[in-house]
């Protein structure tokens, strides 16, 4: 059986133009976690105050997280961080601070450290999760950083932060 061009040229038109709008669809209608937009009042990421801090030969730039509100928003909405970008918490009391991963789009690592800047306890995070990550020990600081970042930098408990400022 014999078509004409033109029949050809529809159906290979249909047979493209299909499959594309398929994956249209789906591309709109199931947006990936990091379009999450941040809500509104929510600080941007260049809106915290920044610390330089070290572990051992290691600079790490720090966006500071020391007010509930700053505090509860951590790094939520965030899709990336530099090599060596984090989030310090800082709290008023020493005690332990528990974390968890709503909302927050990007797995972490988190190390929980003494007034002195002393390593405690580092743990794991999964992104968007809400399991409870809290530290055996009392601390005043929790710093985070990309998963995995405190053990490819050899950083274990009983190691210190320099530079931390000071809790209130």
């Amino acid at each position: 059986m014999r078509f004409p061009m033109r029949s050809l040229i529809a159906r290979f038109a249909v047979a493209v133009a299909l499959p594309l709008a398929a994956l249209s669809f789906v591309a709109t209608t199931a947006a990936p976690a990091q379009a999450q937009q941040m809500p509104p009042g929510a600080k941007q990421p260049s809106e915290f105050p920044r610390a330089k801090l070290t572990a051992g030969m290691f600079v790490i730039d720090a966006a500071v997280a020391s007010n509930d509100a700053d505090r509860e928003q951590g790094l939520m909405y965030r899709t990336t961080l530099a090599p060596n970008e984090g989030m310090l918490f800082v709290f008023n009391e020493n005690a332990v601070h528990c974390f968890w991963m709503k909302n927050t789009l990007i797995p972490l690592s988190i190390a929980f450290m003494r007034a002195d800047g002393t390593v405690t306890d580092v743990d794991e995070m999964d992104a968007e999760t809400t399991n409870n990550h809290c530290p055996k020990n009392n601390g005043v600081y929790a710093l985070e950083m990309s998963k995995g970042w405190f053990t490819s930098k050899g950083i274990k408990p009983g190691m210190k932060i320099q530079g931390l400022p000071a809790a209130q």
